[in-house]
């Protein structure tokens, strides 16, 4: 039998009816699917049912975009380590930056299930980090949300992004062909299930760099974003408020408390991301033609360009 978390009634009736999870064919669809990897010589990656199933769920039980998603969500990590691979948590960098906050998943789901995530990406100095540093640290996050967070696998992320201090510095390291590689991992790799993106205290310059951005996203996504300004009714009206960190007028946890259960939780998956760092693809051993991701990205320049001054 899979060794798998149990659901709670709530999220089992979900997985049921909005991912197409059949409770008894569990075992044997994670059989196919391992199966499948023993089959690719080029695949050197987790096996874990707690870690498959979060694909499986993320791909609403569809075996084949599954083996897609694993494909690429281990490609790039061993294509670009310095932007997607998990960091060792040993690495004083990687705590230095986890501890500054720039993104916390909540520990609690919106009453009616849903995953929070917060994005402050302004709140490292962009002297000090790279935007890759910092997209790299929240890949730990994100795995441990992966493998632990229900709520996010089933019925869905709500991502807040809070650019309250956030300059045209911070912007300028973001170049076109950057971003083009974080939104195809977002979209095609990770399983979890992007429902909102909500950018909060937008800067003036916003709206140019949004309206670059907005064109990478799929149609679906790009019906799931949306601007509030520094409005918060505004940002109320979509996300409850008692859902929220005390920082936003909320009843949750404040920022500064969900960022030391953060840092607690990367002690308890050491030896986890220890492993980690030796998975991943060898390209010599690929069967046919590789992923051409560089034709993917063929995006060149930078958001210099822009007036962001």
């Amino acid at each position: 039998m899979a060794q798998l978390r149990p659901l709670s009634e709530e999220l089992q009736k979900a997985a049921i009816e909005q991912l197409n999870e059949v409770p008894e064919r569990i075992p044997s669809d994670l059989e196919a699917l391992k199966t499948w990897i023993k089959q690719q010589p080029y695949l050197n990656i987790r096996t874990d049912d707690q870690f498959l199933i979060a694909f499986l769920r993320g791909c609403k039980y569809s075996l084949e975009k599954a083996k897609a998603k694993i494909d690429k969500f281990y490609t790039l990590r061993t294509k670009y380590p310095d932007l997607f691979q998990c960091s060792d948590v040993d690495n004083p960098r990687f705590r230095e930056i986890l501890r500054l906050g720039v993104m916390n998943y909540l520990p609690k789901p919106t009453p009616d299930g849903q995953a929070i995530v917060i994005m402050r990406s302004g709140v490292y100095d962009a002297n000090d980090y790279t935007i890759e540093e910092i997209f790299k640290t929240a890949q730990n996050v994100a795995q441990i949300t992966l493998m632990e967070n229900d709520n996010a696998n089933i019925n869905g992320v709500i991502a807040i992004i809070d650019l309250s201090k956030a300059t045209a510095a911070h912007f300028v390291q973001m170049s076109p062909g950057l971003m083009k590689k974080m939104t195809v991992f977002s979209e095609e790799a990770v399983p979890l299930r992007p429902k909102a993106n909500h950018f909060f205290n937008t800067p003036s310059f916003f709206e140019p760099l949004f309206n670059m951005m907005k064109p990478m996203l799929s149609k679906k996504q790009q019906n799931r974003l949306f601007v509030h300004g520094n409005n918060l009714e505004s940002l109320y009206a979509s996300v409850p408020k008692e859902s929220l960190p005390k920082d936003y007028g909320g009843e949750s946890d404040s920022i500064e408390e969900i960022t030391a259960y953060w840092d607690k939780k990367m002690d308890e998956y050491r030896d986890y991301f220890k492993e980690e760092i030796n998975y991943g693809t060898n390209e010599k051993l690929r069967p046919g033609k590789p992923i051409d991701f560089d034709n993917l990205f063929g995006m060149e320049g930078s958001f210099r360009k822009l007036n962001v001054d």
